[in-house]
């Protein structure tokens, strides 16, 4: 009678290391240029509905790449500002700080407003992806803020005021103070302000796969509570906005060379904290679309 002889576990291919924060992770090991694997994917679609921010090191993929891993979490969304698209790549935005013939490459001052991306939308996004191509020698950070926490933590008060509330959500919110920071930024035609008409969306919004609660607004994009009056609703955001970013639900991204980081829209916003305007950044980034908020 033969001996049957237990196999060995096979050892993961790549580790997920949480960050000492209150949310993100980074996955060592994955090379994303290689074929991903059932197993492995939905490996790394848990961790990041648990964690919220995925920081994956060392990824140097092409952009087909970058889109056709993003396309594996759903339908990709292009930005309004189109003559952003990295060329032959639609779904890619080009944020970058780089001139060529005194004019820009790409998006350079994007995220200077806390934000969750395409919140203006009727269907917002699921997801971003920002891969690094360039890094400013210093500066550059990334900040997230969990919006999860921001909810949890939320005094009884302020949850009574916002119980049931809507709000409304803009793209046009902040764009005339941006342009008075950086006149590069293009003006928009009346085909790119028709895309982007104000939508409004739940104040507390529940994570369509995890059934989480998070806080729905942001200082970017979000107008005003829908049916207050303006002072009361501005003084309403003001609270909100303070709350959610507070230290105990930040995690900073110090960006190393080649990172490629995946960040839940549903679950955090997040802001870009600036370089000095003549060390080069420039990064790659698809959006993802969700679903519409409930």
């Amino acid at each position: 009678m033969s001996a049957v002889l237990a196999s060995a576990p096979v050892a993961p291919r790549f580790s997920i290391e949480l960050f000492d924060a209150p949310l993100g992770a980074q996955v060592i090991g994955l090379d994303l240029a290689r074929p991903l694997g059932a197993g492995d994917f939905q490996r790394i679609h848990h961790a990041h509905l648990d964690h919220h921010v995925l920081v994956f090191r060392d990824q140097r993929i092409t952009p087909r790449q970058q889109i056709d891993f993003s396309r594996r979490f759903g339908r990709l969304q292009t930005h309004v500002l189109r003559q952003f698209q990295l060329p032959f790549y639609p779904e890619i935005l080009l944020i970058s700080n780089i001139f060529e013939n005194g004019q820009p490459t790409g998006l350079g001052d994007a995220g200077q407003f806390w934000h969750s991306d395409l919140s203006y939308k009727e269907v917002p996004s699921l997801g971003s992806m920002l891969h690094a191509q360039e890094l400013p020698q210093e500066g550059g950070d990334t900040l997230f803020a969990n919006m999860h926490l921001a909810w949890e933590s939320l005094p009884a008060a302020l949850r009574h005021a916002v119980r049931g509330a809507h709000a409304e959500h803009s793209y046009l919110a902040q764009y005339a103070e941006l342009q008075r920071r950086n006149p590069f930024r293009p003006n928009l035609t009346q085909a790119q302000i028709d895309e982007v008409r104000p939508v409004t969306h739940p104040v507390v919004r529940v994570h369509p796969e995890t059934g989480r609660r998070a806080l729905f607004v942001s200082e970017h994009f979000t107008t005003r509570i829908v049916g207050l009056p303006d002072d009361e609703s501005a003084a309403l955001l003001a609270e909100l906005f303070a709350h959610s970013v507070k230290p105990q639900h930040i995690y900073r991204h110090s960006w190393q060379a080649h990172d490629l980081v995946f960040w839940d829209n549903r679950s955090l916003m997040h802001l870009a904290a600036g370089c000095p305007a003549d060390q080069r950044r420039k990064l790659y980034r698809t959006t993802i679309e969700g679903d519409v908020p409930f």
